[in-house]
Order: structure tokens, then sequence, then C-alpha cells
């Protein structure tokens, strides 16, 4: 980070450019200006819209309980300038300039908070009846879609691929959920935590089928490899996302084995003066001894504050968040927190084809990560003992009728 002084950190000159105006975006604008920072912000979004928030696109927004997310933020009286409908080119670091399509625009700091943008499934351009659900002209989209109550099939079961397919049982639509792997959420959660929800999707009327490529898509149908020919009046596909960095090549900017930007612990790039945030950036975590690249929106919440924190203070502040997030699907709260890569061994609470059950992931007898199933206390008490460090027995966490707080070894 340059050398400046704390009048110069804070200069009514001193331009802000923050690119991204989802979560991440919108919040390290707010959190510059709340954290005393006098110069200019810009806040540049590559979508139309009004800067909005993405979790209730695949709940309200997509059953039509609602129009849209629109943060509930002033950004005139905050004094952020919004360039919507302007997508980012390129960045030139050595001349300080974002190249963007309405020209370039320069910047003292730079924020990078472009967020992920979802893999599409090969073959299927062009494809009538095909969606992804990313943003809110998606939703808008495939409200009607589901307001027609099509025959429906989901491509992958993961958090996305499940919350749609909620939503569409909601609507009365038949949905079939064709997912490569041998389980759901195989990606995120080990066979034994994942084998549990299998059931959830039969509980709601869809049809789950496991080992299934795709082999192609066709207007109206959606063809297995195995020769299964499955009707379809829309096809989604939910088969993950990667960041949206593709319009870094040749800035200078490093970028992770992922395409992510590589940010240090103070979320700072390898560049000078360009900070990354939220799903487009990993960082080095010290309480879990490895880089992380955490794809949801607590993330896109918490970083922002730290950003903000060492573009305008003199002591460096290192961001090392418990990873949170949550799902609603097929009438169950799912959350999460912590992080279960190194853990070396996992202990239940409840039993896991109840309505309510918790998994606690611990190393060394220190509680690392849990999901909570229909039990928000566990996941409060446990996100604090995560951050505590605290020794748990196994003994005691094991059982469901005792908070898990109390769990702790003496």
């Amino acid at each position: 980070m340059s050398e400046q002084t704390a009048e110069e950190r804070t200069s009514p000159g001193r331009r802000m450019v923050v690119v991204g105006a989802g979560m991440a975006g919108v919040q390290t604008a707010v959190a510059l200006r709340e954290q005393g920072f006098k110069g200019t912000v810009t806040l540049i979004g590559a979508e139309p819209h009004q800067p909005y928030d993405r979790p209730p696109l695949s709940k309200a927004v997509l059953l039509g309980k609602a129009e849209d997310s629109a943060f509930e933020v002033d950004f005139e009286s905050l004094g952020v300038e919004l360039r919507l409908g302007c997508e980012a080119l390129g960045l030139r670091p050595a001349a300080h300039e974002l190249d963007t399509e309405s020209g370039p625009v320069p910047y003292d700091v730079l924020v990078l908070a472009t967020g992920a943008e979802p893999i599409t499934l090969p073959g299927t351009a062009g494809v009538p009846g095909v969606h992804l659900l990313r943003t809110l002209d998606d939703a808008e989209r495939l409200r009607p879609v589901l307001a027609e109550q099509h025959e429906i099939v989901v491509v992958g079961a993961g958090w996305i691929g499940a919350e749609f397919a909620t939503a569409a049982r909601a609507a009365g639509c038949a949905v079939t959920v064709v997912e490569a792997a041998d389980r759901p959420l195989a990606g995120a959660l080990p066979a034994e935590v994942a084998a549990p929800m299998t059931a959830w999707y039969a509980d709601s009327g869809a049809t789950l089928r496991t080992h299934a490529r795709v082999e192609r898509v066709e207007p109206g149908a959606v063809v297995l490899a195995d020769g299964t020919r499955l009707p379809a009046g829309a096809v989604v596909v939910g088969i993950g996302a990667r960041p949206a960095t593709g319009w870094l090549a040749g800035s200078g900017i490093e970028l992770g084995v992922h395409g992510e930007v590589v940010a240090d612990a103070r979320l700072l790039t390898s560049v000078e003066d360009v900070y990354a945030v939220g799903d487009c950036a990993s960082f080095p975590s010290a309480r879990y001894g490895e880089r992380l690249l955490v794809h949801h929106w607590d993330n896109a919440l918490q970083g922002p504050r730290t950003v903000a924190a060492n573009i305008m203070g003199e002591t460096p502040t290192e961001y090392d968040p418990v990873p949170y997030f949550w799902s609603e699907q097929f009438g169950r709260f799912v959350q999460y927190a912590g992080h279960h890569a190194a853990a070396d061994r996992l202990v239940w609470r409840g039993d896991p084809a109840g309505p309510a059950w918790t998994v606690c992931w611990l190393r060394a007898d220190r509680l690392v990560s849990l999901l909570a199933v229909g039990r928000p206390r566990d996941l409060a008490q446990g996100r604090r003992l995560i951050e505590a460090g605290r020794r748990m027995d196994a003994r005691a966490l094991a059982d469901p009728g005792r908070p898990l707080k109390d769990a702790v070894a003496e």
C-alpha cells in the first residue's frame, strides 16, 4: 500500500472507483463513507438496473412476490456516483485507469467487486428454453415459465439448483433435477452429510436423477448420456459459477487457479492501489491455514468493511472471517458456518432423517465448521465457538438436547 498521511487518504480530491454494483461493491461504497472518506466514490455496474440483492431472485422475485430486490441505499445522499449499464473492459494500472464501454475512468484507488458468473452448459447457446439464474433479468424471464407451470428440468443439484427446484414446485411445476454426481451437493459436502438431503426432493414431489450426465439439450427435451429423453418446457442450468475476471487479462493482476483475483490478508491485490472483495477474490485464512474462495452473500457483506478500513486506516486490518451461508430448500432452512476441509472428526446432533439436525466438524477437538438444518440456535452458538477456537467435548456435542455452547470441554 502506498505510504500516505491520514489527510491524503481522506482528501476530497481523491478518486475512489468500485467496479461491480452487487452486494460487495455497494457495501464497499457505503463503508467508505461510513469510515469518513471524503473524496469521490464512483460505483460502476454492468447491469442497467438499480443495484440489487441476489438471494431474493431465487425466492420472492422468482415467484412474483416482489418486483425486484433493490438495495435500500440512498446513493445520492451518500455522494456515490452510479454508472450503470457500463461494463468494465480492462485495467491499466500504470496509468491508474479503468477502461469501460463509456471510456477510461481514472482512479486513485480501485476496488474489484465484479462477483461471479454462472457456468454455462456446453452446446446450449441459442437453444430456446434454456435459462440461467444469476441476474434480475434471468429471474424475470423465468417468472412466466413458473406461472405457466411448465415441465422443468434442472441441471445441477447444488445450492442454486435446489433453491430453484423448491420455487418451481411451489409454483406447481413438474420438476426433474439431473445431477452428474452420485448425490446432491457433491462439490460442497461429504457423501454422508449430503445423503439425507436426497430424500428432500421426493418429499417435495421433485424427481432427482443422480449419475445423470446431459448429452445434449434440444428444444423441448434434455437427452441424457444413457439415451433417456426428458421432456422439458424449460431447462434451468445450475452447475456452478466462476469469478467474473476475464476482463482483467493482461492487466498484471494475479489470478488464481479458479480465475479469481489473488488478494492478500488485507484484500489488496498484486497491483498497488487495487483491492478485491467478494466472489471474485480469494484470500489467505490464518484460521484455516489455506486460501479461501467464498461464493456467498455474507462474504460480500463483511469483506468491504476490511477494504474500507485498509484504504482509510494507518494500521493494516486483516480479513479472516468464519465463512457463513444459508439456503432455503424444500421447506428447510439450511445454514453453514466455517470450513470443514481439514477436519478430522464429524459429530451428528439429531436424526438426519428428521426435520432438524446438525453436523459438526472438529479438528483436534476444536469446532471448525457446522451445518445446521432447522436448528438456528446451533448455528449462532457454533459460529461464536468457531471464532473463539474452543475445544469441544464430542460426547456432549452429540446430544441434540444440550445447548451447543454447553458442550465446551473443561
